[in-house]
C-alpha cells in the first residue's frame, strides 16, 4: 500500500493535479482491493503497486485533467476492473459516473466492493452496442480504455453522449495514428475533434483524446459488433 501511495502522490504533480491525503490513500484502496481480487479473478496483468499506481490510477486521473468532471454524468463504457470509472468518481465525487461492461463477473464485484468503499456508482451489465438504445445521447461524456481502436471504439461511445458533450478516448502513443484511421468515424457518428492531450506516465505518452458531438448520432449506428468489427467506419 505505502509503495502504491508514494508512487501516486509523486506522479500527481507531473499530471498537474492536487489530491487530498484522504483521497490518495482512498484510490490506492481501491487499487489493492483490485490486486487482491485478481488472484481469483481475471482483472488485471499489472499487479505491482507502483505500477498500479501508474498504469491504474494516475492515468486514470488525467481524464480528471483533461476536462471539468464536476456534476456532469460519465458513462465508462467496457470499464473492465472499474478503469477510469472508479478512480474518477474518488478523485471527483460530484460527477455521476455509470460503469458499463459485458463480464457480468467483473460487474457483480465492482457493484459488491463498491459501495462498502463507499463509491456510489451506477454498475451496469450490457454490451455497449446494445445498452446504446436504452440511454441514448443521455451523458455528459463518454469514457473508455483499452477497448478497442479508435474508429470502432467511437461507434461504440458516440451514440451515449449528447449533443454539446465529448467522447474522452484514453490511448497511448498510437493515438495521432488511429485518430487518422478514424477520420470518416469521427465524420459520421457527429463527432469533432478538439483536442489531443499528451501526459507522460511511466516514460511513455498517454492521450486523452476529446471529441466533441457536435450533431446527433444518425439512428443506424451502433450496428451489431460483429458488423462495426468487420467493417469499421
Amino acid at each position: 500500500m505505502e509503495q502504491m501511495y508514494q508512487t501516486l502522490v509523486e506522479g500527481l504533480p507531473l499530471l498537474g493535479l492536487t489530491l487530498s491525503d484522504e483521497t490518495a490513500r482512498r484510490l490506492c484502496d481501491f487499487g489493492e482491493a483490485v490486486v487482491r481480487q485478481n488472484e481469483v479473478m481475471n482483472l488485471t496483468a499489472i499487479t505491482q503497486p507502483d505500477q498500479v499506481a501508474k498504469l491504474h490510477l494516475l492515468d486514470s486521473l488525467s481524464v480528471a485533467k483533461t476536462v471539468d468532471l464536476r456534476g456532469k454524468k460519465i458513462i465508462d463504457v467496457g470499464c473492465g476492473a472499474g478503469f477510469p470509472g472508479v478512480p474518477l468518481k474518488i478523485a471527483c465525487p460530484e460527477a455521476k459516473i455509470t460503469l458499463l461492461d459485458s463480464l457480468g463477473k467483473r460487474m457483480n464485484w465492482l457493484a459488491q466492493i463498491l459501495p462498502e468503499m463507499g463509491v456510489e456508482v451506477t454498475c451496469v451489465t450490457a454490451r455497449a452496442e446494445e445498452h446504446a438504445a436504452k440511454e441514448r445521447e443521455q451523458y455528459d461524456f463518454a469514457t473508455s480504455r483499452a477497448v478497442a481502436r479508435l474508429n470502432i471504439l467511437l461507434e461504440l461511445t458516440a451514440p451515449f453522449v449528447k449533443v454539446g458533450g465529448a467522447v474522452l478516448a484514453m490511448k497511448g502513443s498510437a493515438a495521432r495514428e488511429e485518430l487518422a484511421e478514424a477520420k470518416n468515424a469521427i465524420s459520421k457518428l457527429g463527432l469533432k475533434l478538439e483536442t489531443v492531450a499528451d501526459y507522460p506516465i511511466d516514460g511513455t505518452s498517454h492521450s486523452v483524446i476529446v471529441l466533441r458531438k457536435i450533431k446527433p448520432t444518425p439512428p443506424q449506428y451502433p450496428r451489431r459488433y460483429a458488423k462495426i468489427k468487420q467493417m469499421p467506419l
